[in-house]
């Protein structure tokens, strides 16, 4: 508790030096037109309501910097009106070459292509920070985010209007937001702030309506006020998303079909708080885990691919103490007690999740609540006695219950500070676990500087009783200007977990960070953008309080002014000593000093055919260990409706070192050369923006060789002994092949509503022929049981409005 107190000191002394922001001084009015009747979204700006609205543009130039003159020919223009249920915009947006325009076709959300966009980015509150970007293509793709200080969350989806069109001075875009898709306080006159942004791919340019200083501060923060909004009645927040989701899998001849239906289900409690709810969930067609050969002592973690778990969760991940793949993961417990005679019949890998709730929102005043609820079933293996053919079952997982609580109240439109609690209680004889953080992150009035960081109690209620533990991080830095510098703190005593319903992958550490930057923010003659960083570490434990290692690392990234990019890295890192790779408490053993340089190249993207490569050298002094990566991912454009990208990635380390196995007496350590080789290939034919054919196949392949005999025993001075290790009793050769294919067809047939068809291929091997090539070993895994699976999901989104309209019209 002592450093707890402590971090809350040090938080509000440095507090004590912010003061309150003021968004900057020459903000534009955008003055909004209550009408009567909706136009009709079709992108043909025809419609008589549009002809009686002001005009507001005189955009500014964003990227790549902010000097420069629209030309004339360039220009773009809004107009804005809202009813009871919605807001409308028209945007002109002016091209003296409309067939110049880039036009590629692409799928929702997928608005980084090569296809000129056009953005409203909607402030409910005008508070700097929080607001929600509505985005079309040139070819009418559709894409929404929620924005966050600077940052994008795609994941964030709702359902909303946009339609395009064109003609020969330029093309025009035409949207309907509902209210539904919209959370802002109860109040007459509402205080709103927009925003809106063009990209012309074929300038590099994106304009503003209001000037963004891109030197400083969020864009979030530039937004020009909305006022006129006032009395609106919106309809009732409630829609359905109704699915139905049919499969049949063949795996070693066998055959299963299931089928399932399930809801989710958004309401709005008032306008400013939103219900979610996944009833009865089905995730059969969440994308594949890229999963690799793991030869550290740390868990594989994997992005959350789950729709209910990243949609609308930003509030969620205050702090990053909330990790979604725990609920629904791994079982908890493990078989034990298995006697020599008993096989196991089932031993489940994960736990089925029966339903979870999430509610979250922000009141008039700033506060934000947030609160997640999820229950899991209870999953139990299944052992059988080969001599009595008695069958018993041992609990992995009892019903548990998951919860995640979060209060964020934001402040002078550039801060917050944040409460975060997230709580596990599994119903048994298991553990319970308890993790809560005050997280802040806290600007100046003038945007120069900016303190973030957390501090973070665990509790762990095990049957050996309650352990807690304290982890915390601090970082002081300058965020305006060209030059630029950062400090920081990072500590976790030796108990602190919360691994239960978050990740932390390493405790008992203190460490110091420093790093600086400098970067352009007006293009120059032959640059865009260039920016170099450099970033040093020293490396701690906390208990003992001895230091485990140094590090520097220089990095420079540039832009050319015709999109070509590139830039190169160096990695310099002291003697290291690490007390996880034994994995035994108390032990390390220390790697040598070693050096990385890398670097990369990118091409421009506009063109038909682009690449990206990437290569990176290290080694190490006093030993004959190196190691080489290089990946190279070129892509093709064979229209505007087909791309290619494919990617393939090599890794070799010599004479590497690590962990194999340990006894009561010894821990061994074996030399070995890791070969690791992948292939991607993503390749997309879209019909039109509504639907279109996927390929997405991964290969990955990896050896770890330990064929020179080479092991070792760990001293406890941290270095290797030689020692005759058996082999044959426990062989530490690994070859692991992994290949996935989707082949998929996505289809959203109405808005809201989609239908996918997906077909699965897969097949895995792991054995100790890690002498095998990577040829030898692809046939072989192709002697191996495949998995083939094709499933058919259907979503339908039912706006409750819809149908009481229905029934006003039946009475």
């Amino acid at each position: 508790m002592k450093q707890f107190f402590t971090f809350i000191y040090l938080f509000y002394f440095l507090l004590s030096y912010s003061s309150v922001f003021a968004q900057t001084e020459e903000r534009k009015t955008l003055q909004a037109t209550r009408i009567n009747s909706a136009p009709k979204i079709d992108g043909v700006l025809d419609d008589s309501i549009w002809k009686s609205l002001p005009t507001y543009g005189n955009f500014f130039m964003y990227e790549p910097g902010n000097e420069g003159i629209i030309p004339n020919n360039f220009k773009s223009e809004v107009k804005l009106a809202y009813d009871d249920r919605a807001v409308y915009v028209a945007a002109y947006l002016y091209d003296p070459e409309p067939e110049k325009i880039a036009n590629q076709f692409s799928q929702r959300d997928e608005i980084d292509v090569q296809a000129d966009n056009f953005a409203i980015a909607l402030n409910t509150y005008n508070d700097g920070i929080n607001e929600t970007y509505f985005y079309v293509t040139s070819t009418g793709t559709i894409g929404d985010a929620k924005g966050n200080q600077g940052s994008l969350d795609f994941s964030y989806d709702v359902v909303f209007e946009a339609k395009v069109s064109k003609d020969d001075k330029g093309w025009y875009a035409e949207y309907k937001i509902p209210y539904n898709t919209l959370r802002f306080p109860e109040i007459e006159t509402q205080n709103w702030s927009v925003n809106f942004l063009r990209r012309i791919i074929r300038r590099n340019e994106t304009h503003s309506w209001n000037l963004i200083e891109n030197d400083k501060g969020n864009p979030s923060q530039y937004n020009g006020l909305l006022t006129g909004v006032t009395n609106i009645d919106p309809p009732v927040r409630l829609t359905f998303f109704p699915f139905a989701q049919g499969l049949i899998s063949n795996f070693d001849g066998e055959t299963e079909t299931s089928f399932s239906a399930g809801m989710d289900i958004k309401y709005g409690l008032s306008d400013s708080f939103t219900l979610d709810a996944t009833l009865i969930p089905d995730f059969g067609q969440a994308a594949f885990d890229n999963v690799e050969l793991n030869l550290g002592p740390f868990e594989q973690t994997f992005n959350e691919q789950r729709q209910f778990f990243t949609e609308g969760v930003e509030l969620f991940n205050r702090g990053n103490i909330f990790f979604s793949r725990r609920i629904g993961g791994r079982p908890s417990g493990s078989i034990t007690n298995q006697t020599e005679t008993e096989i196991i019949i089932e031993n489940p890998e994960k736990v089925n999740l029966i339903n979870a709730i999430k509610i979250s929102g922000r009141t008039e005043g700033e506060l934000g609540v947030g609160f997640l609820n999820a229950i899991t079933e209870k999953t139990t293996a299944t052992l059988l006695d080969t001599i009595s053919n008695i069958k018993r079952n041992i609990v992995l997982e009892p019903l548990s219950n998951y919860n995640v609580f979060v209060l964020d109240q934001q402040f002078n439109g550039n801060s917050s500070i944040s409460l975060v609690n997230t709580n596990v209680t599994r119903d048994g004889s298991f553990r319970d676990a308890n993790t809560s953080a005050f997280v802040f992150n806290v600007a100046d009035k003038g945007n120069r500087f900016r303190t973030s960081g957390r501090a973070i109690m665990s509790n762990v209620n095990t049957s050996e009783g309650l352990i807690s533990g304290f982890g915390s991080e601090i970082d002081i830095q300058r965020i305006k200007g060209n030059f630029r510098y950062r400090i920081g703190h990072d500590f976790a005593n030796t108990t602190f977990n919360i691994n239960d319903l978050g990740v932390n992958l390493i405790n008992n550490y203190n460490d110091f960070v420093v790093g600086m930057s400098y970067e352009n923010f007006e293009p120059t003659k032959y640059f865009n953008k260039y920016r170099f960083t450099a970033t040093a570490r020293h490396q701690r434990l906390y208990q003992p309080s001895v230091q485990t290692g140094n590090s520097l690392l220089l990095e420079s990234f540039f832009v050319m002014r015709d999109r070509f990019a590139f830039g190169l890295d160096l990695e310099i890192n002291s003697k290291f000593q690490d007390y996880f790779e034994p994995r035994v408490p108390g032990r390390f053993v220390t790697f040598n000093k070693n050096k990385g340089i890398g670097g990369f190249v990118s091409s421009d993207y506009r063109k038909k055919f682009a690449y990206d490569v990437r290569a990176n050298y290290s080694y190490f002094e006093d030993e004959d260990q190196d190691g080489f990566e290089l990946s190279i991912s070129p892509r093709y454009r064979f229209s505007n409706r087909i791309l290619m990208i494919f990617e393939t990635a090599y890794f070799k380390r010599k004479n590497n070192f690590g962990y194999i196995n340990r006894t009561d007496t010894n821990i061994f350590f074996g030399q070995r050369d890791i070969t690791e080789v992948e292939n991607t290939i993503t390749t997309t034919y879209n019909f039109d923006p509504y639907k279109a054919i996927d390929l997405r196949f991964r290969n990955f392949w990896s050896t770890a060789d330990y064929s020179d005999s080479i092991f070792y025993t760990l001293n406890p001075n941290g270095s290797l002994q030689n020692v005759a290790y058996d082999t044959e009793e426990s062989n530490p050769n690994r070859n692991f092949n992994i290949w996935n294919l989707d082949l998929s067809f996505r289809w959203r047939f109405a808005p809201g509503s989609v239908a996918t068809l997906l077909y699965r291929n897969q097949i895995f091997q792991q054995d100790e022929r890690a002498t095998l090539g990577y040829r030898e070993s692809l046939v072989n895994l192709f002697k191996e049981a495949q998995q083939n699976t094709l499933s058919l999901r259907i979503t339908y989104f039912i706006d409750y409005n819809n149908i009481g309209q229905v029934f006003n019209k039946n009475s």
